[in-house]
């Protein structure tokens, strides 16, 4: 997996006051353009996780 699908990541959380997923990482904009010009090398703020490190998370 090469840190590109959010979905997998264990930093990808649910949040309930806008109704929808995003990534809990606080990334200022020089982060976000970095992360948009290297696209290829992955988000280095990826860390797998399945559905089960997720939940116990959580908890």
């Amino acid at each position: 997996m090469d840190g590109l699908n959010c979905d997998f990541c264990i930093n990808y959380e649910y949040d309930e006051e806008y109704d929808c997923y995003s990534c809990i990482i606080d990334m200022d904009e020089d982060d976000l353009e970095r992360l948009n010009y290297f696209s290829h090398r992955g988000c280095p703020y990826f860390r797998p996780g399945d559905e089960y490190t997720i939940v116990r998370k959580q908890n």
